[in-house]
């Protein structure tokens, strides 16, 4: 089923009040997460709600806290976002390093004991948006075994990396598996299996079925060791300038995954001129690389342009039983 963005946007914001978020908390997490969807990130956006509306109840997000300024050094800030919204304290973190980017040219803050951001690349797009080039990651739960193990003791720990165009952005946003636990489980609710390989069954063989990935917990970390090792970067540099929690002490319930570590940086470039122009000769360079038969060359945030216009048109496709569990829980 499709439905209006006007309609998802409403029933979510009516949904966080009623979970007791303040007003303007509950107005910004359902843009985010409607806006999530409405670019096709579907298993980060409306999909993720149930699990939000599950750490609400368990007490893992606190949905009246507010993050706060704990110290800072020129350009650099520390902030705590005591255990509130995730989307909401990513946002407002954000925002406060494209505040410190026009006075510094770069701003940089450090989150501790925040919860799962959703999806990763709103922030990036906010920082391509503001003209700002944006670069953020957080760390997660234990979902991902380093290389040379069987067993999840890293994060697939989201990085983000965006540049803004005159029209749109380039926006990276991947996780440091092949594929994260959003996309296998949309991969395997769609009944599909993986373009390519996505990680081991339980007998250890690379596989493409994500249901077996889901059941072995093994997914492949991107560039086999070398995910690994930016895991493991990430997760440290996070925890280490927050000094907040490190993946090896955080939960490995999904529905207990708080206490995140996360970091946002905003650069404004000297010549935003010079940095479209870079980036329009590029696109144009890709764009005219020839395709392998069946595929087509884009450059990262080209897709998501294309869903968002589409999903305005036709409205965003939505799973019903989702939608029916976020409309008994708002009341609709």
């Amino acid at each position: 089923m499709r439905l209006p963005f006007d309609e998802v946007l409403a029933t979510l914001q009516r949904l966080f009040q009623g979970e007791g978020y303040p007003t303007e908390a509950a107005a910004l997490s359902a843009r985010l997460i409607a806006e999530t969807s409405l670019d096709g990130v579907y298993s980060h956006g409306l999909n993720r709600v149930p699990r939000v509306l599950a750490m609400i109840a368990n007490g893992s997000i606190i949905v009246d806290a507010e993050p706060v300024r704990i110290k800072g050094a020129g350009a650099f800030e520390q902030w705590d976002g005591q255990m509130g919204p995730g989307n909401v304290n990513a946002h407002r973190c954000m925002a406060r390093a494209l505040t410190l980017a026009e006075t510094h040219g770069i701003g940089a803050v450090a989150l501790r004991h925040t919860n799962h951001w959703m999806r990763g690349g709103s922030y990036g797009w906010q920082a391509a948006d503001a003209g700002c080039i944006g670069i953020c990651w957080t760390n997660t739960n234990q979902n991902l075994p380093p290389w040379g193990s069987a067993a999840p003791r890293i994060g697939n720990n989201p990085i983000v990396m965006a540049l803004p165009m005159p029209e749109g952005a380039v926006v990276i946003d991947m996780a440091m598996s092949q594929y994260s636990y959003g996309a296998l489980d949309s991969y395997r609710k769609k009944a599909e299996r993986l373009p390519v390989p996505g990680g081991f069954d339980a007998a250890g063989a690379l596989t493409d079925d994500p249901g077996a990935i889901e059941a072995s917990g093994r997914p492949l970390p991107i560039g086999y060791w070398k995910g690994s090792a930016l895991s493991i970067a990430l997760d440290l540099i996070a925890a280490g300038l927050s000094e907040g929690d490190a993946t090896c002490t955080i939960a490995s319930d999904p529905l207990l995954e708080r206490s995140l570590s996360q970091i946002f940086i905003a650069i404004k470039p000297f010549s935003p001129a010079f940095v479209a122009t870079v980036a329009e000769q590029t696109i144009q360079h890709l764009h005219a690389s020839p395709a392998v038969p069946g595929a087509s060359v884009r450059y990262p945030g080209e897709r998501t342009l294309e869903t968002r216009r589409e999903n305005r048109t036709l409205g965003i496709p939505v799973d019903p039983a989702v939608w029916r569990a976020i409309l008994d829980a708002s009341g609709g």
